[in-house]
């Protein structure tokens, strides 16, 4: 049996984003649990806001097509996601909306049916990113992903992290590092 895949990333291009930490850390997780995983950044994969007159005139943007292949080869998706405003990040939301489009001949929302999910996110507000994940959990349940339940949200993420990446708190660790060890372990009994 191939071994589990999971495709990795966080909704900021931020060079020292909270949130490109926070899933790193999950992502270590779920490889200690005995997955693959891709970690990518999507300041790797700049894309135009999307546009359908932009699609229809020019195509899926080549960044686009590579993020989609990326979905379509993992079962799973560990996104820590930034908070901007008290609602998803702009890059993440057009990202999912880049993914989602159909190549001729497949299925609608292809790149996401099937897909588990773990979400976390950190802030250096009080409320560690919640808002926004509510919006995502939302946007990603109605396009077919399942996302797990637990979820994790690091508050003043400013003072969270040591300078090794990992977090102060040893509980706040160790609860981020069990979102991709749970993820993990689900897929391989969907399996």
């Amino acid at each position: 049996m191939s071994q589990t895949k999971i495709l990795a990333f966080a909704g900021s291009a931020r060079r020292d984003s909270y949130n490109k930490k926070l899933v790193a850390i999950a992502a270590k997780g779920a490889e200690e649990a005995g997955a693959e995983v891709t970690l990518v950044d999507l300041a790797d994969f700049p894309m135009p806001i999307y546009d359908g007159d932009l699609e229809e005139s020019q195509g899926i943007p080549e960044n686009a097509q590579v993020l989609k292949e990326l979905f379509l080869a993992h079962q799973g998706l560990l996104i820590a996601c930034p908070e901007y405003n008290s609602s998803i990040t702009p890059l993440l939301k057009n990202t999912i909306d880049w993914v989602s489009r159909p190549a001729p001949g497949e299925g609608p929302l292809a790149a996401y049916q099937g897909k588990v999910c773990s979400i976390m996110s950190a802030s250096p507000g009080g409320l560690g990113g919640l808002r926004g994940l509510v919006s995502v959990r939302m946007i990603l349940g109605n396009i077919g992903v399942v996302v797990l339940p637990k979820q994790m949200a690091i508050s003043q993420a400013n003072n969270a992290f040591a300078d090794d990446g990992s977090l102060k708190d040893a509980k706040q660790q160790e609860t981020v590092l069990s979102l991709g060890k749970t993820l993990s372990e689900f897929l391989n009994k969907m399996r």
